[in-house]
């Protein structure tokens, strides 16, 4: 039992050490971006031929996959470098900049999710352009097959201008809902209508297309909407179990699409409803079809100006705006927090972006039960407590029958020390007597592995549901703990738990190895120092749990001890 039980301690300590890797990596500063490229002869040819290849291809009714065309495109021409206006929209949970070039939504701060508890009046920006681009991208496409791309003057893709008709717009006091406007010009009457519609209290952005055709032709397009990204910085590390960063789809079923793939096998499908978004910790942007409506989603990576990006996006069906008529395209964006319980509402699935991996079986119902007792006592501290309670009541007999193990155990130590010099030159009566003696005094020699075994699924979903749950940003526990997120400041946290595990170690029956008994002896101190690192919500996981346990080891043991078993 002690080799099994020695075992089962390194491989737990393997777990958190991979897992302190992950934290330390993901709360690294990024490198410096790449300095721009320097300017050729041909770069204006080179950006209008980018222009081009970032737009989502249109294919004829009858073909199924895009092919690429015997002959290039002739590149777009050259545009100037001169910044388009941009139009700043600001709600009670947004604040967004506009690109009039395009109707792009080029910057999104979330308002009530600061970057940190420092700068507590700025907004986790989610969408820009700056060092890095992340930016939510929308437009038409005119149906002409035969000229691609089509000619822009028959539909504003994301690279045409747009006219606003304000610089700024403002949710008033008690106006639920703020609609943007801006308006494209094509030849011969063609007019479309971009309208940004925002709510109240609400991450999720209507983005809808209204075409006036005032021409004497009939106009058949469709409208795409896509989110870029520029590449994450390369970790070379294979001990590394990173929280997820990059594209994702959903089509009934919830598929990550990562940079890589997208280089690699970019998809091109037909698809009835879902969504396509980007991911990162904490937050997501996804463009979300209609119901039952029918998409081509598509993803490729085009060439930036100084660096890849990437693409992940969505194609409609064709629809046909007669002279004198007028047509709509509409679209919804949702661009925020990874709130689970609005995100189920707003689109199938979209919760799934909560990427609690592997353990999502045990993740799932260990927020929801967090989620409840925080609704109760309105400190995720305490949920956290009484969650643990909760886990340890339901294990009690299992961990109840692993601690009479030990207890015997550790009661009949001296008659295992006399066996073992007794049978010091013939290992196989040693075995016969062992379990003889197992046998006679009713011990599972495996027993004390059960509570170990029980414990590292439940902590390692924990882990994913503080690492992956927003509704844990930035909460406070209380005194000198303000974000359980995060690790314990002054590591008062870790050294608790690291006690409590002392005092674990020393209420089993000692390993009869000599080394081993060592591996043990330091296996608190090893354990505290990578539990200092890690989010102060599953230290306290971890220091409460063995509280518990120490109080149902003891009384156990001691009547063990008493001969009251």
């Amino acid at each position: 039992m002690a080799n099994q039980r020695f075992f089962l301690y390194l491989a737990l300590a393997l777990i958190l050490y991979l897992i302190w890797l992950t934290w330390q990596q993901e709360h690294a500063p990024l490198p410096p971006a790449s300095p721009p490229a320097v300017p050729s002869a041909t770069q204006g040819d080179a950006r209008g031929l980018a222009e081009a290849e970032d737009l989502p291809e249109l294919l004829a009714p009858d073909t199924p996959e895009p092919s690429a065309p015997e002959v290039a495109p002739p590149p777009a021409a050259p545009r100037t470098d001169t910044q388009a206006p941009q139009v700043q929209v600001r709600t009670d949970v947004l604040d967004v900049v506009i690109d009039t070039r395009g109707g792009d939504i080029r910057q999104l701060d979330t308002l009530t999710y600061p970057v940190s508890l420092q700068k507590k009046d700025v907004g986790f920006r989610l969408l820009h352009r700056d060092e890095r681009t992340h930016v939510a991208q929308s437009g038409l496409r005119h149906d002409n097959i035969q000229s691609r791309p089509a000619p822009a003057s028959l539909a504003p893709s994301h690279h045409e201008t747009y006219a606003a008709e304000r610089s700024r717009y403002e949710l008033a006091d008690g106006q639920d809902r703020l609609q943007v406007k801006l308006t494209w010009h094509g030849d011969a009457g063609l007019v479309v209508e971009k309208i940004f519609t925002f709510y109240r209290g609400a991450f999720v952005i209507d983005v809808s297309h209204r075409v006036l055709n005032r021409s004497a032709s009939p106009w058949t397009g469709r409208q795409y909407q896509q989110l870029r990204h520029s590449p994450i910085p390369e970790d070379r590390s294979w001990l590394r179990l990173p929280t997820y960063t990059g594209a994702a789809y959903y089509d009934g079923t919830y598929h990550k699409h990562s940079f890589g793939d997208i280089e690699d096998e970019p998809f091109n499908m037909q698809v009835s409803g879902g969504w396509t978004a980007m991911l990162q910790h904490y937050f997501v942007s996804a463009w979300i079809a209609e119901p039952g409506q029918t998409n081509r989603f598509y993803s490729k990576r085009v060439q930036g100006e100084d660096e890849p990006q990437y693409l992940i996006g969505m194609l409609s069906a064709s629809q046909t705006v007669a002279p004198g008529g007028q047509g709509e395209f509409q679209r919804r964006l949702y661009a925020g927090p990874k709130l689970q319980r609005s995100m189920e509402e707003i689109a199938p699935g979209l919760d799934l972006s909560v990427d609690y991996g592997m353990f999502y079986i045990l993740s799932k119902p260990l927020f929801w039960l967090l989620e409840w007792f925080h609704k109760l006592v309105g400190n995720w501290g305490v949920a956290i407590i009484l969650v643990t309670i909760v886990v340890k009541l339901v294990f009690f007999k299992l961990s109840e029958a692993s601690y009479k193990s030990m207890a015997r155990m550790r009661k009949i130590q001296p008659r295992f020390q006399a066996l073992r010099e007794r049978y010091a030159d013939d290992k196989q009566k040693l075995n016969q007597a062992l379990m003889e003696m197992y046998k006679k005094e009713k011990i599972n020699p495996l027993g004390g592995c059960l509570p170990i075994l029980v414990q590292i699924p439940v902590f390692l979903a924990l882990y994913w549901v503080l690492v992956e749950s927003v509704e844990l940003r930035q909460a406070p526990f209380m005194l000198w703990i303000h974000d359980l997120s995060l690790r314990d400041p002054i590591f008062v946290l870790p050294l608790l738990m690291g006690i409590t595990m002392y005092i674990q170690f020393k209420l089993n029956p000692a390993p009869p190895d000599p080394m081993q008994a060592k591996i043990f002896a330091m296996m608190p101190i090893m354990m505290t120092a990578f539990m200092a690192f890690f989010p102060a919500g599953l230290v306290l996981y971890w220091f409460v749990n063995n509280l518990l346990s120490i109080a149902q080891q003891y009384v156990i043991t001691r009547r063990i001890e008493k001969a009251e078993y």
